[in-house]
């Protein structure tokens, strides 16, 4: 279980990014975390994987409590997470199939489940051909493939997609967007960070929405409409 307990985080003493906000995900659940751009959506992520720290309040995700992990102990948490970024952050020098395999070397995984899983998982974001090519010869909409594949390569307890969409066309956002919806219907809790109210209202799943750094709605079956 994922827990926000009025959690507010302050930039430079000033600028509230996030107030008093509190809201708890099951096991299991997709949510969408929604609002305008400065609404607090990538606060709420960067909290959530240990990133930052908040000024008050607590997170928890499972038996972990994010806000009080020390820093030899985020290692072993973050392999509870996969996350996904608008940007991808592949690494630029190394082939598809190492840019997996990369996170499960970082695990300490023996080669030889290096070998057996990793094409298995590229085959389910259907990239088992593209194996040995380099970020810069994919396009957009396959670059954001490996990184769910790299995302979901420790088989972790919880997806964070952030803006995973932003940067992509619409036929590339519905395949990112089959994609999250397969991994959560294989068990996986997912968090999807999003403007985008067009794949929001497509899933129709749970809706948060954040506006000025508060929860403003927490509705399930929402719907994100800008008001």
């Amino acid at each position: 279980m994922i827990i926000f307990q009025n959690v507010t985080q302050v930039y430079n003493h000033s600028t509230v990014a996030l107030d008093k906000v509190s809201f708890k995900v099951q096991p299991g659940e997709f949510v969408s975390i929604v609002g305008r751009s400065g609404a607090g959506k990538s606060t709420v992520v960067k909290l959530l994987i240990g990133e930052e720290r908040p000024v008050k309040g607590q997170v928890f995700f499972g038996s972990y409590e994010v806000n009080k992990l020390k820093s030899h102990e985020m290692p072993e948490f973050r392999r509870h997470i996969g996350v996904i970024f608008q940007d991808f952050r592949l690494l630029s020098k190394k082939t598809v199939f190492e840019n997996v395999a990369f996170a499960l070397e970082v695990a300490g995984r023996p080669q030889k489940e290096i070998i057996e899983y990793v094409p298995q998982v590229l085959d389910m974001v259907g990239l088992r051909d593209k194996m040995g090519n380099f970020p810069q010869q994919l396009s957009g909409g396959e670059k954001q493939r490996v990184a769910i594949a790299r995302a979901m390569i420790n088989r972790p307890d919880v997806i964070i997609a952030d803006e995973p969409t932003g940067n992509l066309d619409p036929f590339n956002t519905w395949e990112v967007v089959k994609l999250l919806t397969k991994i959560n219907e294989l068990g996986s809790t997912v968090l999807l960070a999003t403007h985008d109210k067009e794949v929001v209202n497509a899933i129709g799943q749970r809706v948060i929405t954040l506006e000025n750094g508060k929860v403003v709605k927490d509705e399930e079956n929402g719907r994100f409409i800008i008001g």
